[in-house]
């Protein structure tokens, strides 16, 4: 996993629009775009954008909450993603505790030796799970109050179709390399002649023509006005209340699947926004990304991986 990468910036501090400290590409999409206009055409503080929430620190996520007042987040990055980071984050925790209970014990012992150590700084208390450290939500971050709202855009149906893409020899040869193991091998050939040929643009009209089902998903969401909840303040949800929004869309670095859904969003407003305004919004990610050109790199790879966790097994 990525290290965080807390930026420099002249932005000042008290400004709505001040740098976070472990959260890039984030903007308010009204503010941005009423700035890029020179008029006020959208609300602003009702629907932002980000890239992925993983490294927030706790100023961030306070100002999550008590300044931007977000109250759902929409997670569009893949399963296989999100089980590897959870997968790698629970380890980590559940490492730093056997850590933790080594050191206290070694303490203890040295103390029981030495009477006139008893006095010594006790040892760190031992990492405590939370409600949100467990193998299925612990990339969520906590944000109390917050519903979380998890939809892989690039689902299922998404992944047939770049399967359905290859020609007959690759396709069988796929098939062939699965039911014998070597599905890295499968998911890099679906990678170069499929997934780099189409290229993003490519893949986003993939998305468009395959993922209706997680589309309908989001602008169901978006549009609710009235569901059933869980109970808890941060929670996991297959709706969203009546104070849904604000709304905080983020995949893994805010750009891709974040702007084709902020794009067809604004799609619904052409009347009062120009095309050149949504297009500058999108672009206006690339500075922000500088910092992360490797990692997102790395997100095709991570959204073609999906395949050999999910796909494959469905096909056979």
């Amino acid at each position: 996993m990525s290290s965080s990468h807390p930026r420099q910036s002249s932005v000042d501090l008290d400004s709505p629009g001040r740098p976070f400290d472990n959260i890039i590409n984030f903007r308010d999409v009204g503010r941005t775009i009423n700035q890029l206009i020179g008029k006020r055409v959208l609300k602003e503080g009702i629907i932002f954008r980000s890239a992925r929430l993983d490294d927030a620190s706790e100023r961030d996520k306070r100002r999550l909450v008590d300044e931007f007042h977000i109250s759902t987040v929409v997670d569009l990055r893949s399963r296989y993603y999100l089980s590897q980071l959870n997968s790698l984050l629970f380890a980590t925790n559940k490492r730093l505790a056997e850590l933790a209970a080594a050191a206290s014990s070694t303490e203890s012992s040295s103390t029981s030796e030495s009477p006139e150590t008893q006095t010594s700084t006790p040892p760190p208390p031992e990492p405590t799970a939370t409600a949100s450290a467990t193998p299925t939500d612990i990339h969520l971050p906590d944000l109390p109050t917050v519903t979380r709202f998890p939809v892989s855009l690039t689902g299922k149906a998404f992944e047939r179709t770049l399967l359905w893409r290859l020609d007959w020899w690759n396709f069988f040869k796929v098939l062939a390399l699965v039911a014998s193991g070597y599905r890295s091998t499968a998911v890099q050939i679906v990678g170069q002649q499929v997934m780099s040929p189409r290229g993003l643009v490519g893949l986003g009209i993939d998305t468009l023509d395959s993922s209706y089902g997680e589309m309908k998903t989001l602008f169901d969401l978006f549009s609710s006005i009235t569901s059933s909840t869980t109970d808890g303040n941060d929670k996991e949800s297959d709706g969203f209340e009546d104070s849904a929004y604000p709304v905080l869309i983020h995949c893994t670095q805010g750009k891709d699947r974040t702007g084709l859904i902020v794009l067809l969003l604004l799609l619904l407003v052409a009347d009062v926004v120009p095309e050149e305004a949504m297009r500058e919004d999108y672009l206006r990610s690339e500075g922000e990304l500088a910092i992360e050109m490797e990692e997102r790199m790395k997100e095709v790879d991570l959204i073609s991986l999906d395949l050999d966790d999910v796909l494959f097994d469905d096909i056979m």
